[in-house]
């Protein structure tokens, strides 16, 4: 029965660190500052608190003397903040340049139905139709705003290893430019319609092997001459860019799989999706092309969150054994000076606090080193991964405050976890036993 009990204790102190380690690491900065203040007057205000913190001085001074066993804490903390705020950066950085592609002024229509335009079919005779509906706007020459698209993907070798990665070669209409305000010319010149001339972005450059201004690329057994490079600050920075009017008849392709348009004032969306809805000829499905691109970063930004906390868990499982095996070492080899605090006067709760205190010192150098790792490593690095149409997206890692917060968490929180049985161990040691251990 005692067994029992004892075993029903210890189950339900596990189920609470781990209740509590979640209401932790979704505790906002504000709230943190509010327990930091109360523990802080705890401190300075009650006995118990001037105690505990004199006790912790005198463990901390001891520090250097243990410094070999001190750093197993400080550097797999330091491991576990690094991977897990690099992760987590891959998907910040991945999900901010697809937030960045496109805006609330323009919007992609695509076949009913369809999540992306890899599974979307717009035929050429719908073209002039979507081109008449309301909402869309005029250029300065009276025609829609309209550039029907379709995208390739196709192989290139990549700079870093000479593989072939996936590349998106997309089709454009004349109105592309006009479409994409942001998009600027680096170096070259916008290719000419019906020449199989292509220009393409700047990230594209770098991750891929031949696409230097004035070189030929041999694409569907055809000759395609790069002659101008472009930076947009978002996704189409991955992309290769060339008349749609001549890379369909290139890759056989007689219809197109979206249509990009300007949409004509605050309230051209909703014309324009009303007109699509009220057309039987039509069924189509419209997404401003902020929204649009933005849903197509969920799913993987997603995976890669999940991945991050579940690399970072057991990494965080591993970095508390070995915290708890070095407070339990430290609690042991100074045996004999917490039982003199105890024979002084100091109580069980000022002996665990000062244990606490120093686990959560090392765990915060711990968390501050792994974060200023990731941020100095990974912060503005360049990437590419596969994206929803199966071609690479180049991207930054993203190293912001709030990751760096959320590190400094997990450190605080492992620490916590790793500090607190040492801790009542010191503090349940019987005095008489621990002097004659000592």
């Amino acid at each position: 029965m005692n067994r029992m009990r004892k075993w029903l204790g210890n189950l339900g102190v596990v189920l609470a660190l781990v209740l509590g380690l979640a209401a932790w690491i979704a505790l906002p900065w504000i709230g943190v500052l509010a327990i930091a203040a109360l523990f802080a007057l705890w401190l300075a205000l009650t006995r118990s608190g001037r105690l505990a913190l004199a006790a912790a001085r005198i463990g901390i001074a001891g520090l250097p003397q243990r410094w070999g066993a001190s750093s197993v804490i400080v550097i797999g903390i330091a491991g576990v903040v690094g991977v897990l705020v690099a992760m987590l950066a891959m998907g910040e950085g991945f999900k901010a340049t697809l937030d960045r592609t496109g805006s609330d002024r323009t919007a992609i229509i695509l076949r009913g139905g369809s999540q992306a335009e890899t599974n979307s079919v717009i035929t050429r005779d719908q073209v002039p139709l979507i081109s008449a509906l309301p909402g869309i706007a005029r250029g300065k020459d009276g025609r829609p705003l309209v550039s029907p698209e379709l995208s390739q993907v196709v192989n290139l070798p990549s700079k870093a290893d000479g593989t072939d990665a996936n590349v998106q070669f997309r089709g454009v209409g004349p109105a592309a430019w006009a479409l994409r305000p942001d998009l600027k010319l680096l170096e070259g010149r916008r290719f000419n319609p019906g020449l199989r001339e292509l220009v393409v972005g700047k990230g594209a450059q770098a991750q891929f092997a031949g696409l230097e201004v004035g070189r030929k690329l041999e694409l569907a057994n055809q000759d395609w001459t790069v002659v101008g490079v472009f930076a947009s600050g978002d996704a189409h920075e991955s992309e290769l860019w060339a008349d749609a009017d001549v890379l369909g008849p290139a890759y056989q392709r007689s219809a197109f799989q979206s249509v990009t348009v300007k949409l004509d004032g605050k309230g051209g969306f909703k014309r324009l999706k009303a007109a699509l809805a009220g057309d039987p000829r039509l069924k189509l499905d419209v997404l401003t092309t902020h929204d649009y691109y933005a849903k197509q970063s969920e799913g993987l930004s997603k995976l890669i969150r999940i991945l991050g906390v579940v690399i970072g868990t057991i990494m965080a499982i591993g970095a508390v054994f070995g915290a708890l095996n070095t407070m339990y070492a430290a609690v042991a080899g100074r045996a004999r000076e917490i039982a003199t605090m105890r024979a002084l006067g100091f109580r069980g709760l000022p002996v665990v606090v000062s244990v606490m205190l120093e686990t959560m010192l090392l765990a915060l150098a711990g968390g501050l080193l792994g974060a200023a790792v990731a941020w100095l490593v990974f912060n503005g690095y360049t990437v590419s991964t596969l994206g929803s149409n199966f071609s690479q997206v180049v991207f930054q890692f993203k190293v912001g405050p709030d990751l760096l917060w959320t590190g400094l968490k997990w450190a605080l929180g492992i620490g916590l976890v790793g500090g607190l049985f040492p801790a009542l161990r010191a503090a349940r040691l019987p005095v008489t036993v621990a002097l004659r251990a000592a």
